[in-house]
């Protein structure tokens, strides 16, 4: 049996990787980015953390060093199959072998099981929008098994928080 693997899925950064997210990055060894990052600085930073993988968002278009990340991204983590991609209507229709689907672009958190695989919009932890909370997710996986998903709310953040 191998160990637990903690993997922090964000999206929608915006340009704001915030101080209360980079704090729960610390027990993770994978990040996720759903895309919409803006500055490939913070890419660079999610790096010093973990292993990250992260697909082009509709405003990574015009980022250099952002627009040549992948539209949509199939890999495996501790034996767990993933498909992201920024928006669901992008999502391709063959999801076969897919355990985990991730996406972004809404900013509004959403967790459902569907047919045995999941589908998670982690929210956006950079810029409160549309009335939103400001989220991201925390999953555990081990042995090719999602063992726990933990969605993460910064209620105290609102707007616009650079540093």
């Amino acid at each position: 049996m191998g160990a637990p693997v903690h993997i922090a899925i964000l999206s929608d950064t915006h340009g704001m990787l915030r101080r209360e997210v980079v704090a729960e990055l610390q027990d993770c060894t994978h990040i996720i980015h759903a895309g919409d990052i803006i500055r490939e600085t913070d890419l660079d930073e999610l790096r010093l953390y973990g292993s990250v993988y992260a697909v082009r968002g509709n405003n990574d278009l015009w980022q250099d060093g952002l627009r040549d990340l992948a539209h949509i991204l199939r890999f495996e983590i501790a034996g767990v199959s993933f498909l992201m991609t920024h928006d669901r209507y992008d999502i391709p229709r063959d999801l076969e072998g897919v355990q985990a689907v991730i996406y972004g672009h809404s900013h509004r958190y959403s967790e459902e099981w569907k047919d045995g695989r999941l589908w998670l919009n982690p929210g956006s932890c950079g810029m409160s929008r549309f009335g939103s909370d400001v989220t991201m997710a925390k999953m555990m996986v081990q042995d090719g098994r999602i063992m726990s998903i933990r969605r993460i709310n910064f209620s105290n953040c609102t707007g616009y928080a650079f540093y």
